[in-house]
C-alpha cells in the first residue's frame, strides 16, 4: 500500500513516515499544500494523511481541491486538538477521518489500516482467502494454520491482492502502489515477486490472467 503525508513540520513528518514504513507501507511525503495537492492530483496513493495547518495552500483548501476533481483517495486529517472547527471543516471537504495534535503513533496506524479496509470492502482486521489469513495488524500472514515468513516486497504484495480480491490488479498498478515516486519502477519485478509468493504460500490463490494482470478470487 502506498500512502502520502503532507505535513510541515519536518520532525512530525518524519516521524509519521518512518512508523508507517516500519508497518510496511510505501510513503511518499509533501511539506507544503501546493506540494501535496500536486502530488495527490498525479500519483495513486490508497490513502492520505493531511494536515491543515499548511504553508501556502491550507489542508482544506486541498482536499476541496481533490474532491473537485473526482479523487476519492481516503484521507486522514490531523488537527490541533482545540480546533474543532477544523474537523468540521474537514469533513465538509471530504475527509474521511481525523487525527487531534498531539496523537499516539498506535492510534493512526489503526486509523490507516481501518481506512483501508473501509475503502477495500474489508470489515474485518484480518483478511480470508481459502486457508490464508493476512492480519493488518500484526502483518502476520497465516497458512492452514502455519506463521508464514515473507519479506517486506512479497507482503506488501499479498496484501494489495487480498484488500482487492475479486479484482483483476494489472503488473502497472501494483508497481505504482508499491513503489514510491523515486524507484526505478520495472514491472517486471512483480512476475519475480509473484513467483516467490506462490512457491511460499504452497497455496495457489494468486491467478494469473493473461495480458491483464493478477487475481485472488474472494471465493477461493
Amino acid at each position: 500500500m502506498r500512502l502520502l503525508v503532507v505535513e510541515d513540520d519536518k520532525d512530525l513528518n518524519k516521524q509519521i513516515t518512518s512508523s508507517l514504513e516500519q508497518a510496511g507501507y510505501v510513503v511518499d511525503k509533501a511539506f507544503d499544500g501546493e506540494e501535496g495537492q500536486f502530488l495527490g492530483e498525479t500519483e495513486p496513493y490508497d490513502a492520505i494523511i493531511l494536515d491543515l495547518g499548511l504553508p501556502i495552500v491550507d489542508g482544506v483548501s486541498v482536499l476541496n481541491a481533490w474532491r473537485k476533481q473526482d479523487i476519492k483517495t481516503p484521507v486522514i486529517i490531523l488537527t490541533a486538538r482545540d480546533r474543532w472547527s477544523d474537523k468540521v471543516q474537514g469533513f465538509d471537504a471530504g475527509a474521511d477521518d481525523y487525527v487531534t495534535k498531539p496523537f499516539h503513533t498506535e492510534e493512526l496506524l489503526a486509523r490507516v489500516r481501518a481506512l483501508l479496509r473501509r475503502a477495500a470492502g474489508h470489515a474485518s482486521s484480518e483478511i480470508v482467502c481459502g486457508t490464508v489469513r493476512l492480519d493488518t495488524r500484526s502483518g502476520r500472514v497465516i497458512v492452514d494454520g502455519m506463521p508464514i515468513k515473507l519479506t517486506s516486497h512479497e507482503y506488501r504484495l499479498l496484501s494489495y491482492l487480498m484488500h482487492h480480491t475479486g479484482r483483476i490488479v494489472s503488473r502497472g498498478e501494483l508497481t505504482e502502489h508499491l513503489y514510491d515516486q523515486d524507484f526505478d519502477r520495472d514491472s517486471n519485478t512483480i512476475e519475480v515477486f509473484v513467483g516467490r509468493l506462490r512457491k511460499k504460500l504452497g497455496v495457489d490463490i494468486i491467478q494469473t490472467i493473461r495480458g491483464l494482470g493478477y487475481l485472488i478470487d474472494a471465493n477461493t
